[in-house]
């Protein structure tokens, strides 16, 4: 199943939702992850980097884009379309083809904390850990078992879980 991660900037959270969730063993097979932003920054965040390769997450391929290039004739279906930031959560979005169920797993931006380096970093391990607790929830749904609705529910309240 095909999951794309949404966020205003796609260069921190939305990076690192899709680096982790292709990345987990218990997602292998189940799920192939992109993200995209509303209004993306251009560059992948270096403490989301930092991080992903410090975590031993491969890196390679990621680059923030637009959300439009999910929305094209020719992109893959996805089947979730997630928003991890609530700005991104408010906006219009595009038509998404093949009709995907959508949630909202809000959680601050990592990006945007002042402080040291260290804060920074911890920000950013923060974020990365509440979004893998999320990520393994999704995985270990038993989707062959439940019908759209009850699926979509269930997707939307992994994003009500606590931080």
């Amino acid at each position: 199943m095909n999951v794309l991660f949404l966020c205003t900037g796609n260069s921190a959270r939305s990076i690192l939702a899709e680096a982790i969730t292709n990345s987990l063993s218990v997602s292998k097979g189940r799920f192939r992850a992109y993200s995209a932003g509303s209004h993306p920054k251009g560059s992948v965040h270096r403490l989301a980097l930092e991080l992903l390769r410090q975590l031993r997450i491969p890196t390679a391929g990621l680059r923030s884009k637009s959300w439009d290039e999910f929305a094209e004739r020719e992109a893959a279906v996805m089947d979730f379309v997630i928003t991890v930031c609530d700005q991104a959560a408010g906006e219009v979005c595009p038509f998404w083809p093949g009709q995907p169920m959508t949630a909202h797993w809000g959680m601050p931006d990592p990006a945007a904390i002042e402080g040291t380096e260290d804060e920074k970093r911890r920000a950013f391990s923060d974020t990365a850990n509440m979004l893998r607790r999320r990520i393994e929830l999704l995985a270990n749904l038993p989707l062959d078992k439940l019908d759209r609705l009850s699926l979509q529910s269930k997707v939307r309240d992994i994003g009500k879980a606590p931080r």
